[in-house]
């Protein structure tokens, strides 16, 4: 692989990680499954649960901070 002096074969593949981590929640469940997949397929079973974890907190849906925000505080309603 011939890589620019801008990236090296290992930074290259992890940039790309990075960004899809950024946008997993924006994409669709069936693109999800396949790059988790792949991503087991690649690093071996044993990546298995805590990239699930991983990922799990990745998304918007599932995040803590979000179930956090969406829990008032006590004070909130006045207790």
């Amino acid at each position: 692989m011939n890589i620019s002096a801008d990236g090296t074969a290992e930074e290259l593949p992890h940039a790309l990680g990075q960004a899809v981590v950024r946008i997993w929640g924006r994409l669709p469940h069936d693109v999800q499954q396949e790059i988790f997949e792949e991503a087991i397929t690649a690093r071996g079973e044993r990546i298995r649960a805590p990239l699930a974890v991983f990922l799990h907190e990745k998304h918007p849906r599932t995040c803590a901070s979000v179930v956090t925000r969406a829990i008032p505080e006590p004070d909130s309603l006045g207790g």
